[in-house]
């Protein structure tokens, strides 16, 4: 009897032995956590950060939480203290050597940051990785100053700059809007100018936005959408009442050299000579100050009287 008790207790042992080892097995996928998906569910070591984009920069700082910052990408150019942060390149050309070389505990990136196959190397590479989404309305700009609190773990602070932030734009947007449409002047926005070539925005590009909610128009007329290349008959067909380039210094092409462009030549712009040269990343980067570049766009637009009574 003791001898067939033992060993129906062994039996017993060893079935629920391999049980044991089976379940994980036997589970649905879903209850099956990789690696890296058990990383995203931890909080992200945020001591030493990366951030990539202008604007998450800006908002790192206007939160108060610059001591966190170890490295920037080129873009990064405000405030002028992230200049003296190192360098890791252009959002759109990193290298994973740069990034991971300043040994960050975790990466911020705003949404179009590449190219892919280097985030993909940053995303496996253990270090904790968030992507901020990227777009060019009131909207958007809140939603980064949340992801960004969100990620840094300062609920208050965040709550109190994206009031501040929202109440600004309202009024910005809202002084804006009051113009009438028959007012309202077409706008040709030139990303680059080479060779005789112009780059326009179209749709869904952060210049389109800006443009809207300063009171103006997209000459292109949203005809095509992003960054393209216009032909000489299309540019002198948008009717652009202003020509607007970015600052970028060095090798900007001169008011004179765009005027003097064939096509350029033929539009309102050209009679006017008017051009307008702004800050990229305050006018582009829809982040803290864009209320501020909202004021300054409608007023190089429309002047300090901003509209008619």
């Amino acid at each position: 009897m003791k001898r067939s008790f033992f060993q129906t207790a062994r039996r017993t042992a060893l079935a629920l032995s391999a049980l044991t080892l089976a379940t994980p097995f036997l589970l649905p996928a879903s209850a099956v956590v990789s690696p890296a998906a058990a990383q995203e569910t931890q909080k992200a070591d945020t001591s030493r950060i990366v951030v990539i984009g202008g604007a998450l920069t800006e908002i790192v700082y206007a939160l108060g939480e610059q001591d966190r910052l170890i490295a920037r990408d080129t873009t990064s150019t405000f405030p002028e203290a992230a200049m003296s942060l190192p360098d890791v390149g252009y959002m759109r050309a990193l290298s994973p050597e740069g990034v991971l070389g300043v040994n960050p505990s975790a990466i911020l990136a705003i949404e179009g940051s590449g190219p892919p196959d280097a985030l993909a190397v940053l995303k496996n590479a253990g270090v904790s990785f968030t992507t901020v989404p990227e777009g060019y309305d009131r909207a958007a700009i809140l939603d980064k100053i949340a992801k960004v609190g969100d990620f840094l773990g300062v609920p208050d602070k965040t709550k109190t700059l994206a009031d501040e932030v929202g109440a600004d734009l309202d009024t910005a947007i809202a002084d804006a809007a009051k113009r009438p449409e028959s007012e309202r002047k077409r706008v040709l926005f030139i990303l680059s100018f080479q060779d005789g070539k112009i780059m326009a925005a179209g749709a869904h590009t952060a210049a389109d936005g800006i443009l809207k909610l300063a009171g103006a128009v997209n000459a292109t007329d949203a005809a095509f959408p992003g960054y393209k290349a216009m032909a000489d008959e299309a540019i002198a067909d948008a009717r652009p009442d202003a020509i607007m380039v970015m600052s970028r210094g060095g090798h900007d092409s001169s008011d004179e050299q765009l005027l003097a462009h064939p096509a350029i030549a033929l539009t309102p712009a050209a009679a006017s000579k008017t051009i307008i040269r702004m800050n990229s990343l305050e006018l582009l980067g829809f982040g803290p100050r864009t209320a501020t570049a909202i004021r300054d766009l409608n007023e190089r637009l429309y002047g300090k009287a901003n509209v008619s009574q």
